[in-house]
């Protein structure tokens, strides 16, 4: 079953070029060994926050400098595959649609296999910290995303 967010899989994995390794722990496995079904977004969060320090994004947000704060708006996870302890995942992320103070990023998940285990999407957008409104990206965040 192909998700709603992906029109052409084969097109839609060469777009990803950022990944994060991980190997599952048993304490996120369940009493049959394998993966609990929310772990994938704890790896989701894990791949998000390293392609954002990879942008450049993350050093200013957490310094306060700006005032601003990434918020997760939306979370969405698609499971494929089973997976078990110790298993060696690739977490790839990519920017799938920018918006005015938005981001909409894409998630996927792959074995030593090279089997797909599960992908995802979700929104992140810029808030101001005290108002909690969004704040538009400005010339150098555009910058940094559009790269």
């Amino acid at each position: 079953m192909q998700s709603s967010y992906i029109i052409n899989m084969e097109e839609w994995k060469k777009g990803f070029s950022f990944s994060v390794p991980v190997q599952v722990r048993f304490s996120e496995t369940d009493m049959f060994g394998h993966m609990n079904n929310t772990v994938p977004i704890t790896y989701f969060e894990y791949a998000r926050i390293e392609f954002l320090k990879h942008l450049g994004l993350m050093g200013k947000w957490t310094q306060g400098d700006e005032g601003a704060i990434p918020v997760v708006a939306d979370i969405q996870c698609d499971y494929v595959k089973q997976v078990y302890f110790e298993e060696q995942l690739s977490i790839y992320v990519k920017i799938e649609n920018i918006g005015n103070s938005s981001l909409d990023l894409h998630y996927l998940a792959i074995n030593n296999m090279e089997e797909i285990c599960f992908t995802g999407r979700g929104t992140i957008v810029q808030m101001n910290r005290q108002t909690g409104k969004s704040i538009q990206w400005n010339e150098t965040q555009l910058q940094s995303v559009q790269a």
